[in-house]
């Protein structure tokens, strides 16, 4: 079994780190580069950063954010957010980025991911999808511009195309146990772990080391959290040890 990563998230909008519930009530959580910097120390094993009204607002500031990671942050870090082209995509590797996530505009152009593994190599192309179970509750369904818009996609169904276009690894962020900290959704994990070979890096809902340890056991290889950190429940140090305690072969 691979070593399992502990990944804090950081979702930056107009240059502070956010947090909210569901992708609503913002709180602020400080500077993205001072806490990533900060949970290298602590022994984070990656970092993610999104800018989360990028695609909303069709911006690109993220390709200044990866720049400035690059000179405090010393482990690999993800940078996503209004990536449309695979020159963005570029822009952000020059500029200190280790992968680039690609979400909105990867739905919009599903070639992006085709061109992205082709010119930099599926490893630095990270498929990311905000999914919401369906009303009937059976299946989940992707949404674009930070959960603004659903798309009536399967999310499964888009997950195994991605793979097949040449995706990395999936960041797969549950909108319903987004920010809730009750648990990621076990059986959305566990659905596209068996529908896939890609790395998952489960996302929305971590509250408890037990969350992180049950998202593993459902098939996550990565678990990907923020409020958690970020307002100072537990430490990057404290999560590895109680997972390691609980058996999962970690950093």
């Amino acid at each position: 079994m691979l070593l399992v990563r502990i990944i804090p998230c950081l979702d930056v909008d107009a240059g502070r780190v956010v947090k909210g519930t569901q992708f609503k009530n913002l709180r602020d959580a400080g500077d993205p580069v001072e806490l990533a910097a900060l949970y290298d120390r602590e022994g984070a094993d990656e970092i993610v950063f999104y800018d989360i009204t990028a695609s909303h607002e069709e911006r690109n500031t993220a390709t200044e954010l990866a720049r400035r990671a690059a000179e405090e942050v010393f482990i690999p870090y993800t940078i996503g957010g209004g990536v449309r082209t695979a020159d963005d995509m570029r822009a952000m590797l020059r500029a200190g980025s280790d992968k680039v996530s690609v979400n909105s505009a990867a739905v919009k152009t599903p070639n992006l991911i085709n061109e992205g593994a082709e010119r930099f190599g599926s490893q630095c192309v990270v498929l990311s999808v905000d999914v919401k179970r369906k009303e009937s509750g059976s299946g989940w369904e992707v949404y674009l511009n930070g959960g603004r818009l659903n798309t009536n996609m399967d999310a499964v169904e888009w997950l195994v195309e991605g793979e097949k276009r040449g995706a990395g690894e999936y960041v797969l962020n549950s909108m319903d146990s987004d920010g809730m900290e009750s648990g990621y959704d076990l059986e959305l994990i566990s659905e596209v772990a068996e529908r896939t070979n890609l790395p998952i890096i489960a996302s929305g809902g971590a509250g408890h080391p037990d969350h992180m340890v049950a998202a593993v056991e459902a098939g996550a290889s990565a678990v990907l959290a923020a409020s958690i950190f970020h307002f100072g429940e537990y430490t990057v140090r404290e999560v590895k040890d109680h997972m390691s305690k609980a058996g999962i072969p970690i950093r």
